[in-house]
């Protein structure tokens, strides 16, 4: 079941009426990501017919994001009890949205288990094996993630290596702490904070 969220109190009604577990999918019009991410809910949802997926539009329920931590679009959020237990940015397949988000669910066999609700963000490059295998082992974990191509944003690419002094992908955005290349026990590290 999608449905669209009309206003704050229409939100505050979908919360208080999915209190155990609800999908927030937030959503803008002029973003193909966005667009591309809420067909793949859609297939999502006909599958998976018990997980109430409401969609905010950020461009008609204005402000809504900003209590949710949201900075662009497309972002899925799974809730259980009011807290975000998952976190997805960026655009995934149905298959990924049903193994990460059911598993978020109550009833999924990884409750409380392997997801994070960390704002995670992998900075790759072209032919980066490496990046291949960071990738790879946060969807194992069902951490959702944005991948930023430094090859392909120059600002992105020169912000980072602001940051860490370094020229070398992958970089990891962990809730603001970098981890640079695929150093498996720095993340797992992390992700538990």
């Amino acid at each position: 079941m999608i449905e669209w969220i009309k206003d704050d109190n229409h939100l505050k009604q979908a919360q208080e009426k999915h209190k155990d577990f609800l999908i927030l999918v937030f959503y803008a019009n002029f973003s193909s990501h966005a667009k591309r991410a809420l067909a793949e809910l859609e297939n999502f949802s006909k599958e998976n017919k018990g997980s109430p997926v409401y969609v905010i539009d950020v461009e008609k329920v204005k402000g809504v994001h900003r209590q949710f931590g949201v900075e662009n679009v497309p972002v899925v959020l799974a809730l259980e009890k009011e807290k975000i237990v998952r976190r997805i940015e960026g655009v995934e397949s149905a298959h990924f949205y049903a193994r990460i988000l059911s598993g978020a669910h109550p009833s999924g066999h990884r409750r409380g288990g392997k997801g994070s609700s960390h704002r995670v963000t992998v900075y790759s490059g072209p032919g980066c094996p490496a990046c291949g295998s960071a990738r790879a082992y946060l969807r194992k974990r069902g951490v959702g993630f944005r991948e930023i191509d430094i090859s392909r944003d120059q600002h992105a690419s020169e912000r980072l290596v602001r940051r860490s002094g370094q020229m070398a992908v992958p970089q990891i955005d962990i809730g603001g702490h970098l981890v640079v290349g695929f150093d498996q026990a720095k993340i797992d590290r992390l992700l538990s904070n």
